[in-house]
């Protein structure tokens, strides 16, 4: 049975930074000078997605990693919204919205499996092991 040392080893982690730094990219445009709330939303839930990955997997528990992991999803969710009003709003093409979705929805499904995968174990976390 795999278990992560460190939340860099997990591969959802890995794409959640990608995504984060994408969006950090994609924000930076001028265009988003009309709506700061918008990319400062942006910025925090792609910020979140890995985040939550990485405090879940440090929590050193199955369950509470699986709870961080389902915040973790949600903040996808959210950036999946977030990059509909700004196509709405003419400030992303239609390129790289599809883009972007397009790997937001790939970090979600990589989430949920790791949920799966974790309420499928017989490990409960570091933390339960006996040293």
């Amino acid at each position: 049975m795999a278990t992560f040392k460190s939340f860099e080893d997990i591969e959802a982690w890995q794409k959640a930074r990608v995504l984060c730094d994408l969006v950090y990219k994609e924000i930076s445009k001028p265009i988003y000078d009309k709506d700061q709330k918008l990319r400062w939303q942006m910025s925090g839930s792609s910020g979140s997605i890995m985040d939550n990955i990485a405090e879940g997997q440090g929590r050193g528990g199955n369950n509470e990693f699986k709870q961080f992991l389902w915040i973790a999803k949600g903040s996808a969710t959210e950036l999946r919204s977030q990059l509909y009003r700004s196509l709405d709003r003419k400030f992303i093409s239609q390129n790289s919205f599809d883009n972007l979705s397009g790997k937001t929805n790939e970090v979600e499904k990589m989430i949920v499996g790791l949920v799966n995968y974790l309420e499928n174990s017989d490990f409960r976390g570091t933390k339960y092991k006996s040293t």
